[in-house]
């Protein structure tokens, strides 16, 4: 009789496991990553700031409202000090992460946008296809980003919109990189063989087998374009080409805080490390949701 329990507690053990999702085990892994996990839940309180930064900031961040108290250091009055307009610069901290976050992530869906159909084509196509649009990448991996990033803006002034579009024309190389790997280890499988055999087309083909089933790898393509984003805004910012002055930027307040850095710490060091943060909490996320959606780890 315990014989056969054991028997049936074996063969159970197997069934239910093979009822988990995928999604539970990936769920399961990035748990277990707690870099991954603190780097989403500060990443999260971030986000959560930026969308509702009116409800517990002072007053506007463009706003003169402390003259008399300019360059007054943190208290409890000031979490962060007032900077050298006599802006309060808790709220322009707060604001800055609005505008880092929105292009972050403005930029890395247009990267999204960009890269998966290149990717799709290259992985499934081969041969031409796949050497010209490598070649393409070849081409945006050699020129450094941040001087061409820098020509452009100088070129065109700068701007909101300038500096997505620039983050997201190198932005998508990772994206396609990762979606073209993706496709060609799902080329040769049984349903896109039964999917040709039918008579579907290769458009048809990789709009509704492909593209859903790297859904993975585009999910950690578009997260880790976001702190590459970010990185670019603040250098170009920082420069004086990205976001124009009045509005709040990191790179934009870290230029003005190196000229205080010695007398006045708190306007170079907040925005500072408020960057510094932003970005490791995005990659630490993006790379336990990298590992955490690997099929190769599928079942641990």
């Amino acid at each position: 009789m315990s014989a056969d329990l054991n028997l049936e507690t074996e063969l159970a053990v197997p069934a239910v496991a093979r009822q988990r999702s995928p999604l539970y085990f990936a769920w399961r892994r990035f748990l277990a990553n707690k870099a991954a996990v603190v780097g989403g839940a500060v990443l999260l309180v971030l986000i959560l700031a930026a969308i509702f930064a009116p409800l517990f900031t002072k007053t506007d961040p463009a706003a003169q409202a402390f003259l008399s108290q300019s360059l007054a250091f943190p208290s409890a009055e000031f979490w962060f000090g007032v900077d050298d307009l006599g802006r309060d610069f808790f709220t322009r901290i707060v604001y800055g992460a609005r505008v880092s976050l929105t292009i972050g992530f403005a930029a890395a869906a247009f990267s999204v946008v960009i890269g998966i159909p290149l990717g799709a084509l290259a992985g499934y196509f081969g041969g031409k296809t796949d050497w010209f649009i490598m070649r393409i990448i070849e081409l945006f991996s050699v020129v450094p980003s941040l001087l061409a990033a820098m020509l452009l803006g100088a070129l065109t002034g700068g701007g909101f919109l300038t500096i997505i579009v620039i983050a997201a024309l190198f932005g998508w190389v990772n994206v396609c990189l990762l979606v073209r790997a993706q496709v060609k280890s799902f080329r040769e499988k049984e349903f896109v063989r039964a999917a040709q055999a039918l008579g579907a087309s290769p458009w048809y083909i990789i709009r509704r087998h492909l593209i859903p089933n790297s859904i993975s790898p585009i999910i950690v393509g578009f997260v880790l374009a976001i702190p590459l984003a970010m990185m670019l805004e603040a250098s170009l910012s920082f420069l004086g080409i990205g976001v124009p002055p009045p509005t709040a930027s990191w790179g934009q307040m870290i230029n003005v805080g190196m000229n205080f850095m010695f007398f006045y710490w708190h306007m170079a060091v907040f925005p500072t490390a408020a960057l510094a943060i932003t970005v490791l909490a995005t990659t630490l996320f993006g790379d336990g949701l990298r590992d955490a959606l690997d099929p190769t780890l599928k079942g641990r």
